[in-house]
């Protein structure tokens, strides 16, 4: 099955960045929606990154994953990180629960211990939305937000 097409919206984001980091977001996004092809996309263009929520109720709280797009490379985030079985101690972060791995090459997405983890989240998002008091949803991409400052690339 095809992966959906970004939506203009996310493409004009991600405009700001160099080519290598946009192929490089556009891989993840691939990876991720790979994965979870029935997952809903919530963008955000923030203030320190474009960062794609994807859940399977719309609801931000019930993310699963996160991609969040930075100068020099992407970060590929777990929400429930923390609660992950890593034992290939890849996850990187030390907040309360989420965890990422950062992604500098397309090398990086090959690693087999992304596809288990992607899997493995795919699988928490599952019993999140069957569990949670709002319905699943139809797949789709949404711009959620759009920040008026931003501490990163910006567009002309």
């Amino acid at each position: 099955m095809a992966v959906r097409k970004p939506i203009p919206e996310l493409l004009k984001f991600l405009s700001a960045y160099d080519k290598r980091i946009v192929e490089l977001a556009l891989a993840v996004r691939r990876a991720v929606l790979t994965a979870s092809p029935d997952a809903t996309e919530s963008i955000y263009d923030a203030y320190n990154a474009v960062a794609i929520g994807y859940s399977f109720t719309g609801r931000l709280k019930e993310s699963f994953i996160h991609v969040a797009v930075y100068a020099p490379h992407v970060n590929l985030g777990f929400n429930r990180g923390a609660e992950m079985d890593d034992p290939d101690d890849v996850l990187q972060g030390d907040c309360k629960m989420i965890r990422h791995l950062t992604i500098r090459e397309m090398g990086d997405l090959k690693k087999k211990y992304v596809g288990r983890l992607l899997r493995d989240a795919v699988c928490d998002g599952r019993e999140m939305a069957a569990t949670s008091k709002f319905p699943t949803i139809p797949p789709h991409s949404i711009v959620k937000a759009i920040y008026a400052k931003r501490r990163r690339p910006v567009r002309e």
